[in-house]
This record gives C-alpha cells, structure tokens and sequence, in this order.
C-alpha cells in the first residue's frame, strides 16, 4: 500500500467511528424531546425489523413532548410495543392516528447516569480510532517490508497518522462534552 492509501483508508475508519459516536450520543435522553430517542428502534412490521424513522414522520411539536405519525396507520399498534420494549422510560399516548411520547424532566441520578453512558460511549470511540491508527502503522511497516516505501515515507505516514488520531480525538472530546452540557442543563 502507498503511503496515501493507508492514510485515506485510516481517515474513512476514523470519520465512521466519529460518525457512530454521534448517533449514539443522538439516542442518549436530555430533558428536552429529541427525535433522536426514538428514531433508530427498530419496529417489527411486515415480517422484519425496520427503523421507525422509515416508517413514521417523528417531530418535536414541544420542548417536552415527541410526536410520531405514521405513514401507514395499520402499524401504530407494532410502533407503540417497540416503543414500550425499548425500555426508553416513555409512555406512548395513542389517538388512532399519531402517537404522543411525553419526555418527562430528569432527576439529578438519571443525568449523571447519563454523562457516565455518554463518557463511556466517547472512550469507546477514542479506542476504535487508536485501533485504526495502529493498523495503519501496521500496513505502513509492513509496505516499508515490501519495498513499497522507504523508512523516512514510512515515518512521514506513521506522524500523519498520529495527527489524523488526535483530530478525531479531539472531535470525540468535543462532541462528548457538548452532550453531557446538554444532558446537565437543567
């Protein structure tokens, strides 16, 4: 591998791990409503599991309240049980046509519960992208082993691989710390 392929193929990992961290930290309660709660539970309809934000237009028409309404009304009843066994602390309220999810405010003990989850979640990413700038040091001694680039290419990737690593390492931080402000907000 050149020294551009390893760093490219290292860069599209690391984007993806930043990228999993965000819709993690998106499916993560503040006290406000957040259509992020709801839209990646996965709701049993026509014989498979599809994302409920396939299925239903989800909105915030309050700061405390989700409102989702199906595009199809024969599957309220399946979205309302998924909605349940997601275990989310929401309790559906169905008319017929759409369903209500009230987000009731969260104590002190749910929020800290919820930075932990977020910390846990933003060292979790940090891993994967460390992960990622190993095995890019890994193909780049091993294309220096193969003649494919000299020492000094090998080390200028290996330092272009450590500054990609602290980039995204940083964006985790920030992103982390921007959900636990939004969680602590009282």
């Amino acid at each position: 591998m050149t020294s551009d392929e390893i760093l490219m193929d290292a860069e599209e990992r690391m984007e993806k791990a930043v990228s999993v961290l965000s819709n993690n930290l998106a499916g993560i309660r503040t006290g406000r409503a957040n259509p992020g709660l709801v839209e990646s539970i996965k709701v049993e309809v026509y014989g498979s599991f599809t994302p409920l934000k396939q299925l239903a237009s989800i909105g915030t028409p309050e700061p405390q309240q989700i409102l989702i309404r199906p595009y199809d009304a024969s599957t309220i009843k399946e979205i309302e049980k998924a909605i349940v066994a997601g275990d989310l602390g929401l309790n559906p309220q169905n008319d017929g046509r759409v369903i209500r999810l009230n987000v009731p405010a969260l104590s002190t003990e749910v929020r800290k519960k919820m930075v932990g989850r977020i910390k846990e979640l933003g060292e979790e990413a940090k891993i994967s992208i460390r992960n990622i700038r190993r095995d890019a040091n890994k193909a780049a001694d091993q294309s220096e082993k193969d003649n494919e680039l000299t020492e000094d290419d090998r080390d200028r990737c290996k330092e272009q691989v450590q500054e990609l690593t602290k980039k995204h390492e940083t964006t985790v931080n920030d992103s982390a710390k921007a959900r636990e402000a939004e969680v602590l907000e009282a």
